[in-house]
């Protein structure tokens, strides 16, 4: 009969603030979610500069989320975890007296950075105070639980704010989380692991600028156009960049990534799968908020609703996921998660524009977030698991990276695909929709379309105009019907990618996991871990 290893000290502590921690950074991460109407009406936004506010946030959380890993194992995950709280505050209060979007994504930018160190950092707390694997395992399902409640609390804290109050006092509950964050903090267990590790700052340069020129050239590429030099020129940087960040990483001694890993097939197969699978998630959550939210105005409270209907199931289910993780193979419950991502995306697909009921999109919410809550805990407890306990940084660091640029991938690209469709269809028929108007309203009309595309004319009532002797006048219904008509099509096009991807992800599990059991989650890549890395 096996002894249970004795819990560390601090362990409960460190549990509550870990798991708090990220509940904070998802807060802060997922609060644009059921506000992208309310911003869009705000501050007049075309479709790019929605997808910049989410944008804005995810990219200095993916960028630095590696080295953030890296500074937790050097100086001690305590502090760290702490400033990270204090970043998210400071995001959110220059969100909160944002003027103009401008200085809105500012303070995501800020409030990114803070979720950067928040999701990876107090992962590698848990992962350093559990005294077992069934223990650590344990302590990941409950985290991922908690990432999941503030996905779900945030847009519905936004959108109910946005109905009966406003939206930017939803900031100032982040800050209130932020300090309830410190100071739990303050009671858990510090922990490190600095042996074999240090700065790579050539590593950490070339990621970041790699990763910041392929999000930026995806997510401007929408509105400017992909064949725009400065588009085409940020793309090939990025290939450049991150292809000198593998072949530096390579050649260090002490990596910011030991992609050798990465030779481990379940571990790459998952990495792969992880990645493509977020993308899926966040592609269908984004559509879903754009579609009932910038397109429908639809009040910013329904789709919280839908939000919780998504990530509830997966905090109800911590206790069935942690079971699953610890007793299943991989290969089932990533597949089974991942098909369920598929279904809700194109079963998203199918619906019509023009139904004006919200609440069809409540049984896919809840396909989708099922799926979601056996894929997040199951993918980082592979992760965390495949690598001796000295790595838990690292592995942690890396396991959020990837499902963060899989996050970060989903607006960014499905944006593009669905707004560069949407103003296509909207310009190719732009000539018979202006037939009711008069010059000089065609010019302005017209000038209105170009500039901000379908989004803009589906949210304006009138052509405005030109000084007291030319007042505005009603927008052309055949005009706004286009637009209106033409961003259903390409939010059709954007749920049926979205659950496609998803499906390739659930084959890649099926396929690439074929050998794996639970119990293999641990034992044959530590010891290629030990081998390789040492």
């Amino acid at each position: 009969m096996t002894q249970t290893p004795p819990r560390k000290q601090g362990y409960t502590a460190t549990v509550v603030a870990g798991c708090f921690a990220v509940l904070l950074a998802q807060v802060a991460y997922s609060l644009p979610g059921a506000l992208n109407g309310t911003f869009q009406q705000e501050f007049g936004a075309t479709g790019a500069q929605l997808t910049w506010v989410t944008a804005a946030f995810a990219i200095p959380m993916v960028v630095f989320e590696l080295t953030t890993g890296v500074l937790g194992d050097l100086f001690g995950r305590k502090r760290l975890l702490q400033a990270g709280a204090l970043l998210t505050v400071a995001g959110s209060v220059v969100c909160y007296f944002a003027p103009v979007i401008q200085v809105l994504w500012a303070g995501q930018v800020v409030a990114g950075l803070g979720a950067a160190i928040l999701y990876p950092t107090s992962l590698a707390m848990l992962a350093a105070v559990s005294p077992s694997q069934e223990a650590r395992s344990k302590a990941i399902a409950v985290w991922a639980g908690f990432l999941s409640i503030g996905a779900a609390i945030s847009p519905l804290m936004g959108g109910w704010l946005a109905a009966d109050a406003s939206w930017r006092t939803s900031y100032l509950v982040v800050v209130v989380a932020a300090v309830v964050s410190i100071v739990l903090t303050q009671f858990s267990a510090d922990s490190s692991a600095p042996e074999g590790r240090k700065l790579d700052i050539p590593g950490q340069v070339t990621l970041a600028l790699g990763l910041i020129a392929l999000l930026f050239a995806a997510t401007q590429g929408s509105e400017a156009g992909f064949g725009r030099p400065e588009i085409i020129g940020a793309f090939a940087a990025a290939a450049i960049l991150l292809a000198a960040f593998v072949v530096i990483e390579l050649r260090s001694r002490v990596p910011l990534l030991h992609l050798k890993i990465f030779a481990n097939r379940a571990y790459a197969v998952v990495a792969l799968a992880t990645v493509v699978g977020m993308f899926a998630f966040l592609a269908t959550c984004y559509s879903m908020s754009i579609w009932l939210g910038a397109i429908q105005h639809q009040s910013a409270l329904k789709v919280g609703i839908l939000f919780v209907c998504i990530q509830g199931p997966a905090f109800a289910l911590v206790p069935v996921v942690s079971h699953f993780i610890r007793h299943f193979s991989p290969r089932w419950v990533l597949t089974a998660g991942f098909a369920l991502i598929a279904v809700s995306g194109i079963w998203c697909s199918t619906f019509d524009i023009g139904d004006p009921s919200w609440t069809r999109f409540i049984p896919p919410m809840l396909a989708l977030g099922v799926g979601f809550a056996l894929t997040v805990g199951s993918v980082t407890a592979v992760a965390i698991n495949t690598v001796p306990l000295k790595l838990a940084g690292m592995a942690s660091a890396t396991t959020n990276l990837l499902r963060d640029f899989g996050f970060a991938l989903g607006p960014v690209l499905i944006a593009a695909l669905a707004v560069s469709k949407a103003n296509s269809d909207l310009t190719a028929g732009l000539g018979t929709a202006l037939g009711g108007l008069k010059a000089p309203y065609t010019d302005i009309a017209g000038g209105i379309a170009h500039e901000g595309g379908a989004m803009a004319i589906n949210s304006m009532p009138v052509v405005p105009g030109a000084g007291p002797d030319l007042p505005a006048v009603p927008m052309p219904e055949a005009l706004h019907a286009l637009a209106f008509e033409s961003l259903g099509s390409a939010y059709n096009i954007a749920f049926l990618v979205a659950g496609s991807c998803a499906a390739v992800a659930a084959v890649l599990t099926l396929a690439g996991l074929f050998r794996s059991k639970a119990a293999d989650v641990e034992e044959p890549v530590t010891e290629f871990t030990h081998a390789q890395l040492a």
